[in-house]
């Protein structure tokens, strides 16, 4: 989900045989046949790797990032026939202010030919005074038309463009590489060789995220909200 001023929330044009261009050249569809998915396993800038957690800071806001020891299974039509995807599950628990605001649990699986990771869809729970107040966002790959984006390719090249959700009228985060090489330093360290990513969606027209993911550590930058731990969830 986009996340907007605080958080809003593969390849257009990366290479034709991933997918066609769509409306403003955004690539829409995928190769999906052409791979074997696989819940564990690392792409230089995003990694499944069970129990990592990723912790984030703003000035009123905390954001934990975890990959979770829990697999999800999501069938849906690839090519001729119906599939079943293992998935990684990676939670998100955003607090506002000490308070949760929202969990999400996300649904990602790495394509072993290409190395892209996949986004297969969310469960969202939002939060208002500590109850569950909406779903809003929430989709899954195979259900009302909705089908998989790509999260992260396996080959940064800059200026592709490219959905990373593909749920018509409920989710369709966008992405656009516009930067390479950066070096990017926070409590968590200094790392080089970052990318930077611009997410939009045609659903909230003029909104954007900007994103900063760094080789072997995944993401360090996401609008405010900036990485400053490294570790293993301890729950």
């Amino acid at each position: 989900m986009i996340r907007t001023i605080a958080r809003l929330g593969l390849g257009a044009l990366l290479l034709l045989p991933l997918g066609a261009a769509a409306a403003d050249d955004f690539t829409s569809s995928f190769r999906l046949q052409d791979c074997e998915f696989l819940a564990r396993g690392t792409n230089p800038h995003f990694l499944l790797e069970p129990e990592r957690q990723l912790v984030y800071e703003a000035e009123d806001e905390e954001l934990f990032i975890t990959v979770l020891e829990e697999t999800r299974r999501i069938r849906l039509p690839i090519g001729a026939g119906l599939r079943t995807i293992r998935t990684a599950v990676v939670e998100e628990r955003e607090f506002e202010d000490g308070a949760i605001k929202e969990i999400s649990r996300n649904f990602f699986a790495l394509c072993e030919k290409t190395n892209d990771v996949y986004y297969f869809g969310e469960e969202v729970d939002i939060y208002e005074d500590g109850e569950v107040v909406s779903h809003d966002g929430a989709w899954l790959a195979g259900r009302d038309g909705a089908l998989p984006g790509i999260v992260m390719p396996g080959t940064f090249l800059l200026g592709s463009r490219y959905f990373q959700e593909v749920a018509p009228g409920v989710a369709l985060d966008r992405a656009e590489h516009v930067a390479e090489g950066l070096e990017v330093e926070t409590e968590a360290g200094t790392f080089r060789d970052c990318v930077e990513v611009r997410e939009t969606s045609p659903l909230e027209p003029g909104a954007q995220s900007t994103k900063v993911y760094c080789p072997g550590v995944g993401l360090v930058i996401d609008n405010d909200l900036v990485l400053v731990e490294i570790g293993e969830d301890d729950d």
